[in-house]
């Protein structure tokens, strides 16, 4: 059996791109980007390695990686590949809770931080007793406690390894490396029910890469990539593998408040997203055009409308747009498409996939039409990400494209999507009962979503763990609500309450900055926010906007009452997934009150 293509991918990538650049991220002292070296980035590979067996890790033992994105997390990534460790990633804003659950459940003796307050939660956990019996700090700017006799900082650890002491072993590991060997357990942090633990072959890595190499040949060592998303996420996560694999130089976001300065700082051809980033930019170019008259105005919605017209009717669509449609996409490339992306920081950019949740038409179409190549496409934790994509020409707008070569669908009771293939999980960490109810009994993966497939593209319609009954028996697809309202320029996040309800209602965050504006506008005093979203005439403003927008929905799909919230919802309270996903078991029980409220007689 061959090895795993991962304990060596560095190793190999460096004998081909030697001095290339592989990794690029900001020194925050110096106010620059420092580059990394495909041979650099081995070298340090490799002294993990070394360093890992010097500590005791054995073969397939779990160490842990807390931090947000850094370039040591790919070190220690690629380094434990070598030596057949499994790499079990956290998010960096993982609660002390969290951490202690997965580490007991792991076993896990040691782990990586990335800053401060991971390993400060790290030390908290570790004086709890459980398992893990050494901390390696990424960040040397940590200031570690006066009473902390278990922590090292990476610079110290990569000295262990410097000399390769145990290259030998390292080297008879990698050899006996497989493809079935476990590569990482990745931890759900969903929308509902207990976090558990999802475990990836490197074989799922394996037929993943080679897919999207197929499905994307041009993929290549011309092309910058952004990490944006966190590492721990599966999309970011087999992105990444993906782009190194195809000898991409990487361009290390560490703090995602800083991705709109870095954009414009590193011009990227490439990024992975989810669809609240492109939410975002459309909400900000509609703040734009409402602050615009005149003639500038007319021009800019014109040019809205020819973008559409032009990207998504034809060329999106590999058909050839008419003369008179080419020559005025020409004018306003130069006059409106171009300089929006350059704002953008993206006037480099090619190829931009989005998952990870619905994409409200309205801004798929917005992107679209300014230029932006963002390419839909759906997958789950439990799938190594990819089910299915568009390609550059082949766009419908509200599917999630064509399936990937590698996976099999097949649409089962319920309209649920069920899955096989190379890259599908074979199970959850130590939940063999959790493992059983997963998959049908030939084998099928249950995805908890509901869609189907129309000329050979995917379309999804619900998360049926998701969809609610009313008290009047009606099925209510809260997403598809949610994805239609949030388009509106005045509400910044929305959540649907109906789940044995006589009646749809919501909860809503109102984008503050533009309620504050209004309420100045139209001479609204207030004392406070709380004191603001209470104000008859901005209910009223929120009343007439929604009922302009569900006039598409069914009678009892409408919302008959709605709340506005003087904050946004938190990820710190358990509202917000890390992918900012609404958590609404969390949310029904934080607003249980304001819920009650709107159902009071």
């Amino acid at each position: 059996m061959s090895s795993s293509l991962m304990s060596n991918l560095i190793q190999n990538q460096a004998k081909k791109f030697g001095n290339h650049v592989a990794l690029k991220h900001r020194n925050y002292e110096t106010g620059t980007w420092d580059s990394v070296s495909w041979n650099k980035f081995a070298e340090i590979v490799a002294a993990v390695s070394n360093s890992l067996i010097e500590l005791g890790v054995g073969v397939q033992e779990n160490i842990g990686v807390f931090s947000q994105n850094m370039p040591e997390n790919l070190y220690t990534d690629y380094g434990a590949y070598g030596v057949r460790a499994v790499t079990i990633p956290f998010y960096a804003t993982n609660s002390e809770t969290q951490i202690h659950y997965i580490l007991d459940e792991a076993s896990v003796r040691f782990l990586f931080v990335g800053e401060q307050l991971q390993y400060e939660v790290a030390c908290k956990v570790m004086s709890l007793g459980t398992s893990l019996k050494k901390i390696i700090i990424y960040d040397k700017r940590v200031r570690k406690l006066p009473q902390d006799r278990n922590s090292i900082y990476f610079d110290e650890f990569l000295q262990l390894g410097a000399t390769r002491p145990h290259q030998a072993e390292v080297d008879r590991r990698t050899e006996e490396s497989s493809p079935e060997d476990i590569a990482n357990i990745l931890y759900t942090s969903g929308t509902t029910g207990e976090s558990k633990g999802v475990m990836l072959r490197h074989s799922c890595y394996e037929a993943a890469l080679e897919a999207h190499h197929k499905r994307f040949p041009d993929l290549g060592p011309k092309d910058v990539v952004m990490n944006f998303l966190p590492y721990t996420h599966v999309f970011e996560r087999a992105w990444t593998y993906w782009c190194i694999s195809e000898g991409c130089t990487m361009a290390v976001n560490l703090h995602p408040t800083d991705i709109q300065q870095s954009l414009r700082e590193v011009h990227p051809t490439c990024m992975c997203s989810v669809p609240r980033f492109w939410e975002k930019v459309y909400h900000g170019v509609n703040d734009l055009l409402n602050e615009t008259s005149g003639v500038k105005k007319a021009v800019m919605l014109d040019a809205i409308r020819v973008g559409k017209e032009y990207n998504i009717r034809y060329v999106r669509r590999g058909k050839s747009a008419p003369l008179f449609l080419r020559l005025r996409y020409r004018l306003y490339e130069k006059m409106v498409y171009s300089l929006l992306r350059k704002r953008l920081g993206l006037e480099r950019g090619r190829f931009f996939p989005t998952a990870g949740a619905a994409i409200p038409p309205a801004v798929q179409e917005f992107v679209l039409g300014v230029g932006i190549n963002m390419i839909a496409g759906y997958g789950l934790t439990e799938s190594l990400a990819t089910v299915s994509c568009e390609t550059d020409y082949d766009h419908v707008i509200g599917s999630v494209g064509r399936v990937m070569p590698h996976v099999q669908v097949k649409i089962g009771e319920n309209n649920e999507i069920l899955l096989k293939g190379a890259s599908i999980t074979h199970g959850y960490y130590k939940k063999e009962a959790l493992t059983k109810a997963a998959f049908t009994s030939d084998g099928w993966f249950r995805t908890g979503d509901a869609g189907y497939i129309k000329d050979g593209h995917l379309f999804l319609t619900e998360r049926l763990k998701d969809l609610f009954k009313t008290s009047n028996g009606k099925y209510i697809a809260p997403q598809s609500i949610e994805s239609k309202l949030v388009v509106d320029r005045f509400i910044d996040q929305i959540t649907i309450i109906a789940d044995g309800r006589k009646f749809v209602s919501a909860l809503i965050v109102p984008n503050f900055e533009l309620i504050e504006k209004y309420a100045k506008d139209k001479g609204i005093a207030y004392a406070s926010m709380e004191d603001l979203v209470k104000q008859e005439r901005i209910h009223q403003l929120f009343t007439s906007h929604i009922d302009t927008l569900q006039q598409q929905f069914a009678h009892y799909e409408q919302i008959k009452k709605f709340t506005l919230l003087p904050h946004p919802f938190r990820m710190e309270k358990g509202e917000l997934t890390h992918t900012m996903k609404i958590k609404r078991s969390v949310v029904e029980e934080n607003y249980a009150d304001e819920i009650a409220a709107m159902y009071a007689e």
